[in-house]
């Protein structure tokens, strides 16, 4: 076993991190839709409503309580989760680079327990960039193909960083600790990547999805790390399906919302599929295709959207493009 790193032993040495510091490390924008290297998103890539949008304070917290033991750390990339066990804190997601003291920060205003366990979602710089800060006695654990991503990506290839890579990888499913502490992850397929990990804390009926669920508008679909818009919307309903006694969500960079809007988000990823598949049938472009989609009075009631004026992730075409693309080289 992996010894258990004590929060108050941390000490950032070099200089302190400020806000203004943290603000001036983050990386420069990527193009709009543009992928960035080593498979992290694009900046700003599905990132709604709170917790990293431009604007937004690029710094984590105030830690947010979602249950009994149950807390989320807004800001500065996607959403953590920290969850106290009865021996020490499960991380889900470690934000941006340069994040880890400030994470640490405010996990310690609600505990003094040791972090034992990191969760990364997926492969995404803004979710695993503080990796790198904690020390390798804790294990950090992923989908497996997370753990081949997070390979790939340049932050890792410094053997001196290696330590923030996993150490444990799962397939379909697997359950960390027991009883009332029990964690239950899940994989059901492509979505936002090929490694979008589904992360149940059994005892709070509450999961986090990262981001699978980023906010109720168009999701990245992010290709080069397996994303697929085809399998979008049947990855989550396979989730929808498989996964009972969950009452909420941690989304990836919005609020924290009920199950039934991931479920809904399900739909829209399947409807946009299906009109996509009518389109394309007509002949009409990608970009056609996304000027001329409605959504539906059910889901925009509901307030999800699917692109902008332009329709967003690198217009023309959006998604739409990307799932053209996917649709004729399946043909």
């Amino acid at each position: 076993m992996k010894r258990q790193f004590v929060l108050a032993s941390v000490v950032l040495t070099g200089v302190i991190v400020t806000a203004a510091a943290l603000v001036a490390q983050q990386p420069p924008a990527a193009p709009a839709g543009a992928q960035a290297p080593g498979g992290q998103a694009p900046a700003g890539a599905g990132r709604e409503g709170r917790g990293g949008g431009r604007g937004a304070p690029q710094v984590p917290g105030p830690i947010e309580k979602v249950a009994d033991n149950l807390y989320m750390i807004p800001g500065a990339g996607g959403n953590s989760g920290v969850f106290l066990t009865a021996n020490g804190v499960v991380l889900v997601d470690t934000k941006n680079p340069n994040n880890g003291q400030l994470i640490l920060d405010q996990i310690k205003t609600v505990t003094n327990k040791p972090i034992t366990h990191i969760i990364n979602t997926h492969t995404h710089g803004d979710h695993n960039g503080s990796n790198i800060f904690f020390p390798a006695t804790i294990e950090i654990v992923t989908h497996e193909n997370t753990q081949a991503n997070m390979k790939k990506m340049p932050a890792f290839q410094d053997p001196a960083n290696a330590h923030g890579l996993p150490d444990r990888a799962f397939s379909d499913r697997l359950t960390l600790l027991t009883g009332n502490d029990a964690i239950d992850l899940y994989y059901f397929g492509p979505a936002h990547t090929n490694g979008d990990a589904v992360v149940v804390f059994r005892n709070a009926r509450v999961a986090h999805v990262g981001d699978m669920f980023a906010g109720k508008g168009q999701p990245l679909i992010d290709r080069p790390n397996g994303g697929s818009g085809v399998e979008y919307g049947s990855t989550i309903g396979k989730a929808a399906a498989g996964i009972k006694n969950v009452d909420r969500v941690i989304t990836g960079h919005a609020t924290v919302l009920p199950w039934q809007d991931f479920v809904m988000f399900g739909e829209v990823n399947r409807l946009v599929l299906d009109y996509s598949r009518q389109a394309l049938k007509a002949g009409k472009t990608a970009e056609q295709a996304s000027m001329e989609f409605m959504m539906p009075e059910k889901f925009a009631a509901a307030g999800y959207t699917y692109g902008g004026a332009g329709r967003g992730r690198g217009a023309p075409g959006g998604n739409f493009a990307i799932i053209f693309e996917e649709l004729n080289a399946a043909k």
